[in-house]
């Protein structure tokens, strides 16, 4: 037996449930680890520029993710394949990239330039809630009452996080300045709406599309972008640094464990758990997230901090026990496809 075989026969026995977790708590810390690498490039200017800024982690990032993407599907990017997709899938694909792949992550990345992260995972939840809002309006999708009830629950305590909570220093006033929002929860907020807006196109357009296509294009098409428009908006000498041996030291890291780790945890997580078990996991994410800004930046959450989260918190419960109703209730059906599968756990994932 091989050296290889040996590995692949050990890592088979690791209980799917264990790999879940484990890209669970990954991908809750990615926020942290985001904000906690580009202070360290902070306390290392070079010509009194951040080596390892936002922008500069994204796009290795990226790069990093679509390595990952074209060693693990790889095959299935080939022409027999490919001429399977209609001129629409491919509209479809690039709106996705676009709007998943570049815009998002971007808005993110800026808002974690402004506000804590706290506020960004906590506000981070309106995707869910408005993914299903336009799934119910554009695709005509049935839902419990669990899951509708859970949903307003989660909208009230994002609407208490972001007008409570937001951060002091850079507020923009909504409604004739009736309330005052950071300009951090305000982009996330419309990131949340972007990726919710990717999540039903791929869900009425994608769902035939193999996931690795989706994948490769999805990362790989949003790079391109967001390098173009980081660009145009920003000039070339923005990733000026973009090479700096500072930087890809931290990156080999950032990308080995939050992108690489996070993401092949996930995929091997999924191919043996039931759709009861990922949506269990996922619902964690919060959870998960706000501990992780903790133990890595040390932000303990405010007072309004706590009553958001604990009314999102109360509407995730809600929403899960919609999602454990309605997989209960098909069980005798169709299992749920693997590239849905991959799209239950929402929020930033690193890339």
């Amino acid at each position: 037996m091989s050296v290889m075989t040996k590995h692949s026969v050990i890592f088979d026995r690791i209980p799917s449930v264990v790999y879940l977790w484990t890209a669970i708590l990954i991908f809750a810390a990615s926020n942290a680890v985001t904000r906690k690498v580009t202070e360290i490039g902070a306390q290392h200017l070079i010509d009194g520029r951040n080596p390892i800024s936002l922008c500069n982690v994204l796009f290795v990032g990226n790069l990093c993710a679509l390595v990952v993407m074209i060693s693990v599907f790889g095959r299935q990017w080939n022409k027999r394949t490919l001429r399977q997709l209609s001129y629409q899938d491919w509209l479809s694909l690039v709106a996705i990239a676009m709007l998943s792949g570049a815009l998002a992550p971007a808005l993110i990345f800026a808002a974690l330039d402004t506000t804590n992260v706290t506020n960004v995972v906590l506000i981070g939840r309106l995707e869910p809630p408005l993914t299903l809002i336009f799934s119910v309006l554009l695709l005509k999708a049935r839902v419990n009452v669990w899951t509708a009830l859970g949903s307003l629950v989660s909208l009230v305590g994002v609407t208490v996080t972001a007008v409570i909570a937001s951060s002091e220093h850079v507020m923009m006033p909504l409604m004739g300045g009736l309330f005052h929002v950071g300009r951090g929860e305000l982009m996330t907020a419309i990131a949340a709406c972007v990726l919710a807006i990717a999540t039903v196109i791929s869900k009425s357009r994608l769902k035939h599309i193999p996931l690795g296509i989706f994948n490769i294009v999805r990362v790989g098409l949003g790079t391109v972008v967001f390098f173009v428009l980081a660009n145009v908006l920003y000039g070339a000498q923005h990733f000026v640094d973009v090479f700096s041996p500072f930087l890809w030291k931290w990156m080999l890291l950032y990308g080995s464990v939050i992108v690489v780790a996070g993401q092949l945890c996930w995929f091997a997580g999924l191919r043996h758990s039931t759709p009861a078990m990922t949506t269990l996991a996922s619902s964690f994410n919060p959870i998960a997230a706000i501990a992780m800004a903790y133990l890595i930046l040390g932000e303990i959450p405010t007072a309004a901090q706590y009553t958001g989260a604990t009314i999102i918190l109360a509407g995730v419960v809600l929403s899960l026990i919609g999602s454990l109703q309605e997989i209960k209730s098909r069980k005798h059906a169709d299992p749920t496809p693997y590239g849905q599968q991959m799209g239950m756990i929402t929020g930033f994932r690193g890339v």
